[in-house]
């Protein structure tokens, strides 16, 4: 699979050029156009119950949509639901990545995308305790809300990022969480609530966009009753 993004980084939109017969599997919703002869199919990824996790504890869609070139090859378009950019991760097949909530978009064939537990840190953080983790060899591509920094972390390098900055990070960074202000007193006047502090080795994808503050702020301005 070839990866063509354009309009970055306010509205990106990535082309997936497949081989002949070859498949990409899609998250639900996603896809914007497909050239000629394209086929879909949609199913729970792993059954019911994967796809039931993937859903309601990961935060993506129940149904993953696999799209199949024809005989000639083909492409997909896909663009996420939120204005922003597109990074293509490409797997060695020996470090995973994890990608948090709603920030998976797209993978090619023979990688393998499941929901996994990521500690009682990542539920307190307000993000999810759930991560979908992507291994195995070629392209993930991941969405952001705004622009998308890729931090390089050294041995022993460490970064404190805000939980709803945070995109993806690779298997061999560290990580724990704290809140950033002591008391709730205190963590009211700051504005925030929880930080991830990372430790390299590894790559840290952040967006400069928080969803859950669009979230927040459009209750805000939502009358009441």
């Amino acid at each position: 699979m070839q990866v063509r993004v354009r309009h970055q980084p306010s509205f990106a939109v990535a082309r997936l050029e497949l081989a002949p017969g070859e498949p990409v599997q899609v998250e639900s919703g996603a896809m914007m156009a497909t050239s000629s002869g394209v086929t879909v199919q949609s199913q729970a990824q792993g059954g019911i119950m994967k796809g039931l996790g993937r859903a309601f504890l990961g935060g993506e869609s129940f149904f993953i949509s696999t799209y199949t070139a024809p005989q000639n090859g083909g492409w997909v378009d896909v663009a996420a639901n939120l204005p922003g950019d597109i990074q293509v991760v490409t797997l060695d097949g020996q470090t995973g990545w994890c990608v948090t909530r709603g920030s998976w978009l797209a993978s090619s064939h023979g990688v393998h995308t499941e929901t996994r537990w990521g500690g009682m840190k990542n539920l307190v953080g307000g993000e999810g305790g759930f991560l979908s983790h992507a291994t195995g060899q070629g392209q993930v591509l991941v969405s952001c809300y705004g622009a998308l920094d890729v931090i390089t972390l050294q041995p022993g390098e460490a970064i404190t990022v805000d939980t709803g900055h945070v995109v993806a990070y690779a298997d061999t960074v560290q990580y724990q969480l704290r809140k950033v202000a002591q008391g709730v007193i205190q963590s009211m006047k700051s504005g925030e609530g929880f930080v991830f502090d990372f430790a390299g080795p590894g790559q840290i994808l952040t967006q400069t966009r928080n969803p859950s503050a669009l979230i927040s702020w459009i209750l805000s301005h939502v009358p009441s009753r």
